[in-house]
């Protein structure tokens, strides 16, 4: 059985513990065993972290350009190991939007963080005055991640920090930590010693960090309760902090729409990852005329796309990850069931000893139903019929979340309006789930404070100095 370690100052630690991390296709086959951190090893990685800082902030920006383009050299080049240990401990397919396709993911987010840039502004250049304002790194960097897409959303949280002169300690969540715990190790390669560091444990070693004196910066993707909890650590030392939480994602489809122009990324928006995405399509509203189409043609998607174990090729659906989840989605369709809605396919959990759950469309769902209400993070949509586009947009917008939105249709100029009225950080025309290095992504409400990704996610990895020279 392999064994995976920490990794702390460049060097490869051993564990006193150590904790089984299960193959969610089939639960009684254990991966690996990932190191359960102590308090000790925690402080040790947070002053790794803040001795490297010292060296690598002032560091020449060629230097970190290169930095990015040699990880993205080293994930290309353990890219199916990489993905096979993804699908092993995540459960997601090797192919289509997969494990493989996360690696690619991680590669081309690596490259793209090359060619970022952090710009200085002249504020002021007169006969009095020369004020410039300059972005520098802030310290060390407190990384949480979710079990959903580790690969990926490790690098998204890694790359912008030491491109923009931080160094880090990422904590992966206990699901999934081998892969990151992997990742970090080949990045070591390439690295000073302390840039990155990993350790992996339960949920009070992601509570202890960003608590942490050292800690500068804390970049949480996950749930939002957790996320309040990481909020409230932060607000002790008012410690900056990014926060990309949960949606219940709305997708409304216009009356009279030519579904065949999008139904499959429709479908693909919603199901991509098994459902388990924090910005898939959660719920998904058709008027009345059009209702029974959408939901045959979604049918027919869901019976050409059967869930598979992940480790074969001919797989495009995975199983959920954890027992907590796979309990949650059998919960919530089996209240709709119970309360009225019509399974039209899916909606029953498979036999064995695995978290498999079919892909399943909840038709005749209506708001009050937990299914529609909550986030499911599962391959379970309801389809909500409407009469009114007026009423429909107030239904859609009447959430805590507002992380992403969609409306699917051929009227441009309809399109538009509707998309300007939904209440999310992104809204998506004709699409859904698509994210992208150089796209900002923030939610609104519960969803989220601040954003990730493009330059506006770069820059909230650094401070603000402001030169002010008299004349």
């Amino acid at each position: 059985m392999n064994k995976y370690e920490m990794v702390i100052n460049g060097e490869v630690l051993n564990s006193k513990t150590y904790k089984e991390v299960k193959n969610p296709a089939s639960t009684t086959s254990t991966v690996g065993l990932a190191p359960v951190a102590s308090s000790i090893n925690l402080h040790q990685a947070v002053q790794s972290a803040h001795n490297a800082f010292q060296q690598w902030n002032p560091s020449e920006d060629s230097a970190r350009v290169a930095a990015c383009h040699d990880i993205a050299t080293v994930i290309s080049n353990n890219a199916e190991e990489l993905a096979q240990l993804i699908t092993a401990e995540q459960g997601k397919p090797l192919n289509g939007f997969g494990s493989r396709f996360e690696v690619n993911g991680c590669v081309q987010w690596a490259k793209h963080m090359a060619s970022t840039s952090i710009e200085s502004k002249v504020l002021e250049d007169s006969a009095d005055s020369f004020i410039e304002q300059r972005r520098t790194g802030m310290g060390v960097v407190a990384s949480i991640t979710p079990w959903n897409w580790p690969l990926l959303l490790g690098v998204a949280h890694i790359l912008p920090a030491i491109r923009t002169g931080n160094t880090v300690v990422i904590k992966p969540s206990p699901y999934t930590p081998l892969s990151t715990l992997r990742l970090v190790q080949l990045m070591n390669d390439v690295l000073p010693k302390g840039v990155v560091n990993v350790l992996s444990g339960g949920d009070d070693l992601g509570a202890e960090l960003t608590k942490h004196e050292l800690i500068k910066k804390i970049v949480f993707t996950g749930s939002v309760a957790t996320g309040k909890k990481v909020m409230a650590s932060a607000s002790a030392k008012i410690t900056p902090i990014t926060l990309e939480l949960g949606g219940n994602d709305a997708g409304i489809v216009l009356p009279g729409s030519d579904i065949s122009s999008f139904i499959e990324r429709l479908f693909w928006g919603a199901m991509m990852n098994s459902g388990q995405t924090c910005a898939a399509l959660k719920r998904l509203y058709v008027h009345e005329k059009d209702y029974g189409n959408v939901c045959n043609a979604l049918v027919d998607l869901c019976l050409r796309n059967p869930v598979g174990d992940g480790q074969l090729e001919t797989s495009t659906l995975g199983p959920l990850q954890n027992q907590v989840q796979y309990e949650k989605v059998i919960s919530l369709v089996d209240d709709a069931h119970a309360e009225g809605a019509n399974i039209l396919c899916g909606g029953k959990a498979l036999n064995g000893e695995n978290y498999f759950y079919p892909p399943t469309i909840v038709a005749e769902a209506v708001p009050g139903m937990r299914i529609v209400d909550e986030e499911q993070f599962g391959p379970a949509l309801p389809v909500i019929r409407y009469q009114n586009l007026e009423d429909v947009i107030a239904e859609a917008n009447n959430t805590e979340f507002g992380l992403c939105a969609s409306v699917w249709g051929q009227e441009e100029s309809l399109l538009r309006e509707v998309a300007n009225k939904l209440e999310a950080g992104t809204v998506y025309i004709n699409k859904h789930s698509d994210i992208a290095p150089h796209v900002p992504l923030g939610g609104i409400k519960s969803s989220g404070l601040g954003v990730c990704f493009g330059q506006e996610g770069l820059d909230s990895y650094t401070a603000i100095k402001i030169f002010n020279s008299a004349r």
